[in-house]
């Protein structure tokens, strides 16, 4: 069969404000909450047009520790939008909404033009044509 990542698992602690901020700037449609009454757990999955997927999940003790851009790990999600405008006023949505955009929009050494901002809880966000 295909190989292909079914999805990408971000743990927050604003479960309902990661899922408005989603379906907010980037279009997500949500499924149902799950939760798990025994130990607190609480997801959503969030699907994306072209089928990607985000699960965002929750616990009562999640610790929302400092995101160092250059720790390892997985470091950003990238959202392909489209066009050089769509970047550019995705860009200035986000920034007049008070995220910080930590570099561009600009034409990489690779040829992307991209912005990344800090979205909710620090976590980065590539937006891309």
């Amino acid at each position: 069969g295909i190989m292909k990542i079914e999805h990408v698992a971000l743990y927050v602690k604003d479960l309902e404000g990661a899922r408005n901020f989603f379906e907010k700037y980037f279009g997500a449609k949500s499924g149902a909450l799950y939760h798990n009454r025994t130990s607190g757990f609480k997801s959503y999955f969030l699907t994306f047009d072209g089928g990607a997927r985000l699960e965002i999940m929750t616990r009562p003790e999640i610790q929302d520790v400092e995101k160092n851009p250059l720790s390892a790990g997985y470091t950003h999600v990238a959202f392909s939008v489209g066009s050089k405008a769509s970047v550019d006023a995705l860009t200035e949505k986000l920034k007049a909404d008070g995220y910080k955009v930590s570099s561009g929009p600009r034409t990489t050494g690779d040829g992307y033009y991209e912005s990344c901002i800090v979205g909710i809880e620090g976590n980065m966000i590539e937006i891309t044509e």
